[in-house]
């Protein structure tokens, strides 16, 4: 029982620690695995994939009659794609893709997720806020404008003191060491 609530309690400081993005982060790793997994066995349709073709001028290459199993992942317009396998038959690179349903929508969950955290409302109708932001009233800026040369031309420069909340005593009567 002991090691079940100290067990608890890790995973809650671990997501307390990591937060959503670990969790995010933890998807899409899983979703990676996942899909090379079924790309090593083989295990999709060729209705589900695309071929993409690309001139590619490589000198002194080997043309391939075989393709060969390749991982790696791109974006394009909004789609998410994972490479199968790729050939080089002589001045073209033939790459097999396929969608990945899965990364799109994790994708756009984190970038949701990230949309809360702005002053723009996800909804897209105006809230005000009522609860100020605390942060900037504990933090001190200073605005001097100092005059650098003669004329119409000032200098604005911005200091941010940081605010020092421990006290520190000074002794102002300086005497000489008590005798022995």
């Amino acid at each position: 029982m002991k090691k079940l609530v100290s067990i608890a309690f890790i995973l809650l400081l671990l997501f307390n620690v990591l937060g959503y993005y670990g969790l995010f982060f933890g998807l899409h790793y899983q979703n990676k695995q996942q899909l090379i997994q079924q790309f090593d066995t083989e295990d999709y349709s060729d209705l589900e994939t695309v071929t993409i073709k690309m001139p590619l001028a490589v000198p002194y290459a080997n043309d391939a009659q075989e393709y060969q199993r390749v991982d790696g992942e791109f974006e394009h317009n909004g789609e998410f794609y994972r490479m199968v396998k790729q050939r080089l038959s002589q001045d073209t690179l033939y790459i097999v893709c396929i969608k990945d349903q899965q990364s799109k929508r994790i994708n756009q969950a984190l970038t949701d997720y990230v949309k809360t955290f702005s002053d723009k409302p996800v909804d897209g109708k105006s809230h005000s806020l009522t609860l100020p932001t605390f942060i900037k009233e504990y933090l001190v800026s200073t605005h001097t404008i100092k005059s650098s040369s003669e004329g119409w031309s000032f200098d604005v420069s911005s200091n941010n003191t940081p605010v020092v909340l421990i006290h520190t005593y000074c002794s102002s009567i300086i005497h000489p060491p008590e005798k022995a």
